[in-house]
């Protein structure tokens, strides 16, 4: 079984115990649900640091209003649906239906005569591909000067008394300020439990006001993003900091004919009036007679893209953008959204069936010791069990202290150790440090060479015992990794399978990577099993 087919399980089994329990119920109901839909990731930063439209651009849609309405103030969800549908949920009474209607593209929500601090969340449903994968969830500004409006963000996030709601975190931020260090360290401490885990990244989400809107400003704000990540007290707090232009990311992910159109003439003039056209946003919207565009196109122009987007789309028409399409497609790359896209996706996606189980699992414990129930003692062992033996939650466990403490290894080894695990990616190519495109044959053939070194480390006499039990991690994933590519890497001493004084392995944890990536048909119906099977019998 997978730690996601235990989890389901043990699920059932508190059921159990809390039979006519309405509260406790209503908590399991919505673990139950956590489990079996997608991974979800919330959006957050302070005021203004464009999150509704870093949103918008990973959709590629303008669907999440980003004005400062009382919409913005309100958690809201967007779900994959078939058919667009808004729901509003009160903090009393029942769900309401909302009708689904966009001005100037954008949904309008109404609130239906309630004020922000009465709704607890509002749902969105849309066809959106992207949402097949992954619950985005946009959330009000940290450090509002509204204390109500920071104090959602923050009971959602890192509540005091509870896991987060959030699987994973991407954070917004204009420049490191205390706040956003205080609340990743809140946030980490309640999403991650006991495991510590770091299972955030920070967004410089408008990277290009760091260089003033220069063609060059994504390279001062890498130069700033990466001096962040190293030096700025965010190296125990996220997985990374990824300078994106997020008012340019959501321009070309929605870009229009008449938009091209714009650019097209803008690069088609003569160079001196071009440039100083270009000159500054000010100079941009003034009165000029040297092109056709009028000042509101140009406002709206400037809105949509920023005086930086505008230069760069400008550029890039004169470098041989022929086509609207051909256009998005190198903006977006320009803008730094397709880095955080895929850091989405190797970093958390990758990992949805271990960062669900993880917070699903420190929840029922919660539960477990708060209101405890005859019967709850071998459930509280099953979940010890799989937090000490589900590979892949050490995995994440031994990242975290990468990130907050560092390994127990000399710098070099440190550094593989971090990669194999996982800290570039899950696939095996990122694992092994090989090209996207290697075969089998490659991956089995480093594979072997890794387990050698590792194992060899592992069982050296001049090996601490800290250094041993990372060893240890490492060889399991390099384990599954041949077990993947069809390698016979499982044939070292079981010493180098378990920790030192922890527990053996269950069976079936190397299905694990399958559940990461599809979880249709997980939950099946040999899980019915009642809760009184579950405390000794069960291996969990």
């Amino acid at each position: 079984m997978t730690p996601l087919d235990d989890a389901v399980v043990l699920v059932r089994a508190v059921r159990g115990l809390y039979d006519g329990d309405a509260a406790a119920l209503g908590v399991l109901d919505e673990l139950d649900r956590r489990l079996h839909e997608p991974l979800r990731v919330a959006i957050a930063g302070i005021v203004k640091a464009g999150k509704s439209t870093l949103l918008n651009a990973l959709l590629g849609e303008r669907i999440a209003p980003t004005d400062a309405g009382e919409c913005t103030r309100v958690v809201t969800w967007y779900r994959y649906a078939d058919t667009p549908s808004i729901t509003l949920h009160p903090r009393e009474g029942q769900p309401r239906r909302l009708p689904v209607r966009r001005v100037h593209g954008q949904l309008a929500l109404d609130l239906a005569g309630l004020p922000p601090e009465d709704i607890d969340r509002i749902d969105i449903g849309w066809p959106s591909r992207v949402l097949r994968s992954v619950i985005l969830i946009d959330t009000p500004g940290i450090a509002s000067l509204s204390r109500d409006v920071s104090a959602r963000s923050a009971a959602f996030l890192a509540p005091d008394d509870a896991p987060s709601s959030a699987d994973a975190i991407v954070y917004l931020l204009r420049h490191l300020h205390p706040s956003d260090v205080r609340f990743l360290e809140a946030f980490r401490d309640t999403a991650a439990g006991a495991s510590r885990t770091v299972n955030a990244v920070a967004v410089l989400s408008r990277a290009d006001e760091i260089g003033s809107g220069r063609i060059d400003s994504l390279l001062s704000a890498g130069k700033v993003a990466l001096r962040y990540e190293r030096d700025g007290g965010l190296a125990s707090l996220a997985l990374g900091v990824i300078p994106v232009a997020g008012l340019l990311a959501e321009g070309a992910r929605t870009l229009r004919e008449a938009e091209f159109a714009a650019f097209r003439e803008l690069a088609a003039l003569d160079r001196a009036d071009r440039e100083g056209l270009l000159t500054s946003a000010d100079r941009f919207v003034r009165p000029s007679d040297v092109v056709t565009l009028g000042e509101q196109e140009r406002r709206d122009l400037l809105a949509r893209f920023g005086i930086y987007g505008v230069r760069l789309a400008t550029s890039l028409v004169r470098a041989g953008a022929t086509d609207s399409s051909e256009l998005a497609d190198r903006l977006v790359q320009h803008s730094g959204l397709q880095d955080l896209s895929g850091f989405i996706q190797r970093q958390f996606e990758s990992r949805a069936t271990t960062l669900k189980v993880r917070g699903v699992l420190d929840t029922l414990e919660r539960l477990l010791r708060g209101t405890p129930r005859d019967g709850s003692t071998p459930i509280l062992a099953g979940i010890e069990r799989i937090q000490a033996t589900a590979h892949s939650l050490r995995e994440l466990s031994v990242l975290s202290q990468a990130r907050v403490t560092g390994l127990p290894l000399p710098a070099a080894e440190a550094a593989d150790a971090v990669r194999i695990i996982g800290g570039d990616g899950t696939a095996p190519a990122a694992r092994l440090a090989l090209s996207v495109g290697a075969d089998d044959a490659e991956v089995r053939a480093r594979v072997a060479l890794e387990l050698d070194r590792w194992r060899a480390t592992s069982q050296s006499p001049l090996t601490e015992r800290a250094a041993r039990e990372v060893c240890r991690v490492v060889i399991r994933s390099l384990e599954e990794v041949a077990s993947e590519v069809g390698g016979a890497g499982g044939d070292g001493p079981a010493a180098d399978v378990v920790l030192a004084g922890g527990p053996g392995d269950g069976g079936g944890e190397g299905a694990h990577h399958q559940g990461e990536q599809h979880q249709s048909g997980l939950g099946g119906e040999d899980l019915t099993q009642q809760h009184a099977s579950v405390p000794a019998t069960h291996q969990l």
